[in-house]
């Protein structure tokens, strides 16, 4: 505490665990205080720099670096970080403060600037005290009601707490109260030069040096594994490193669906005997689900759109009960490298323009091929692209919401799915990323759990978005240089699954189970009168699709358990 300023801290010790890592931490030599979570992998190479030119570290952590790296840079240090943070500096000298978060978000950083006071967190919750009461924010809790959309603003559900956006940095006058947000960071859509053998050698060597950065830990670390493409690639990068250095087997953690048609047990089973991983499985129950419902809110603080994040959370406990303090995933494969089937309306559209209603075929057969389905194709190709149709569709389908409309973001989502690009920086930095990352990042500290994501490390990311089209979707498969580079490391069964289906839950099986008591919660909810013809809604809520009666659910549940008012 200095003055009207106050910083405080509650560690999750990952690198260098003595005392000497503890936070708010001081510069040795001026009055400059840090708190920040996070990580960042590349610590040891800008640790030797900052002693090539004179600074003498008192500590082996990542933060004392973080905090030498402003002292010599300044704001610039930011540029040379390749991590994951969000931290606040109080510089004395000038009374300020200098906050940031990582380039795409992965770490939290909430904020609430009243007449009275200027106050940051890693939660929602420790900024609740400081506003006049939990009301919702009108617009975004319509825009979930109708399609599921979360963190696709710098809003949240909440009134009055907002967020530093990913890729920002805000400066804090402590003498006025008066702060600037400004973005450091902008993915720049470009093109990269080299054909495909080029692009699968220099994706497999970012991945791998990723993943090297990513082990770095004083703590055990393990991975999640589904058994898709994007997991089974770093549990197997990872363990090849790991066992390099270590006796012990590398972790890995599989969470498994009740409901056979997203049971992916054998393709993991698959990666664990193949990378001779120390395996560990959890299976939740109808049950498990059943008794977590509640607490997933007050774990996310926010709705979110479906129950599949329970199968993360129950990854993440037990990691917690075998001594996993640390998680590689795969999270930002997607994004990064066209594994979404909605891209492929851009990918036909673009041989169409190259090589005519031939190559247009041609596309569209070894699309059908690889598994995609005629019905999804021409759905992404005529509907997706079509935002006055999806808003009609909503419309009628459902007419006992007081205010369907289709939000901004899928508007621009529209005009962007003929153009594959612009369609991935948009679902990188709004429309899907930053609600994975909220989920995730949610999830693990519930458990005191660390999650890294070497796709996400930001040297991937650029190379990823800057190669062609028809390289990263080739012969109608998604992500195409992933499978290629790693086609020696992982069974075929795996490089060229058809199907996708991550820590999917078995939302049918316990959704239809769960079905009455949602219905209980939902027509009881006085937030919901706000949003919803209840009549109308009672009349339809056991003929509604599952999405649409689980979202009405989670608002009620998180009304219910934040007290929240409507406007």
């Amino acid at each position: 505490m200095n003055g009207n300023v106050g910083l405080g801290h509650r560690r999750l010790a990952i690198i260098d665990l003595s005392d000497d890592g503890a936070q708010p931490m001081r510069d040795t030599s001026l009055p400059i205080w840090i708190t920040y979570n996070g990580e960042i992998y590349n610590y040891l190479e800008l640790r030797a720099e900052l002693e090539a030119l004179g600074h003498v570290f008192h500590t082996a952590s990542d933060t004392e670096v973080l905090l030498a790296a402003y002292v010599r840079w300044g704001t610039n240090c930011l540029e040379r970080f390749n991590g994951m943070w969000a931290f606040a500096i109080h510089d004395e000298r000038d009374n300020s403060l200098f906050c940031a978060r990582d380039r795409f978000g992965v770490k939290p950083f909430y904020y609430v600037n009243t007449p009275a006071q200027f106050a940051f967190g890693s939660e929602i919750r420790q900024l609740l005290p400081l506003i006049e009461g939990a009301v919702a924010d009108d617009d975004l809790v319509g825009e979930f009601l109708v399609c599921g959309l979360t963190d696709h603003t710098a809003r949240t559900f909440f009134k009055g707490i907002e967020k530093l956006p990913p890729g920002h940095q805000m400066r804090v006058d402590v003498s006025t109260g008066q702060f600037e947000i400004a973005r450091y960071y902008s993915l720049a859509p470009g093109s990269t030069a080299g054909g495909a053998d080029d692009a699968v050698r220099q994706l497999r060597d970012l991945l791998d040096d990723a993943t090297r950065l990513r082990l770095r830990s004083d703590v055990r670390v393990g991975t999640c594994l589904s058994g898709g493409l994007d997991s089974s690639s770093v549990a197997t990068l990872a363990a090849r490193r790991h066992a390099a250095s270590s006796n012990e087997r590398f972790f890995a953690i599989t969470a498994i669906s009740e409901q056979a048609s997203n049971n992916e047990e054998a393709y993991a089973a698959e990666v664990a005997r193949g990378s001779e991983l120390n395996w560990l499985r959890t299976k939740p129950s109808y049950e498990d689900f059943a008794a977590s419902a509640e607490a997933m809110l007050d774990v996310q603080e926010e709705p979110f759109a479906g129950p599949s994040i329970v199968m993360q959370y129950e990854v993440m406990k037990t990691a917690r009960a075998n001594g996993v303090t640390v998680l590689l995933d795969g999270q930002g494969g997607d994004e990064t490298l066209l594994g979404y089937h909605r891209y492929y309306a851009a990918w036909l559209l673009e041989h169409y323009r190259q090589d005519g209603v031939r190559g247009f075929v041609r596309a569209f057969k070894a699309a059908i091929e690889a598994g995609i389905p005629v019905r999804r194709l021409l759905m992404y190709l005529f509907g997706a692209s079509s935002a006055s149709l999806r808003a009609m569709f909503y419309r009628w389908r459902y007419s006992f919401l007081r205010n369907p409309d289709l939000p901004e973001a899928l508007r621009r989502f529209a005009r962007t799915t003929r153009d594959a690009q612009a369609m991935q920086v948009l679902e990188i930095t709004e429309t899907n990323l930053p609600m994975l990352l909220r989920f995730e990042d949610k999830n693990s500290m519930r458990f005191g759990i660390e999650t890294r994501l070497p796709f996400l490390d930001y040297r991937f990311v650029e190379f990823a978005l800057r190669l062609p089209t028809r390289i990263k979707l080739n012969h109608g498969w998604t992500k195409w240089p992933l499978r290629a580079a790693v086609t020696d490391i992982l069974p075929d069964g795996i490089c060229w699954r058809k199907d996708k289906i991550g820590f999917a839950a078995p939302d049918q099986l316990w959704l239809t189970r769960h079905s009455a008591t949602m219905y209980d919660k939902v027509v009881a909810s006085s937030l919901l009168l706000r949003y919803v013809d209840m009549p109308a809604l009672k009349k339809r809520f056991h003929r509604l699709d599952l999405g649409m009666r689980w979202r009405l659910y989670c608002v009620a549940l998180w009304g219910e358990r934040f007290r929240v008012q409507a406007p």
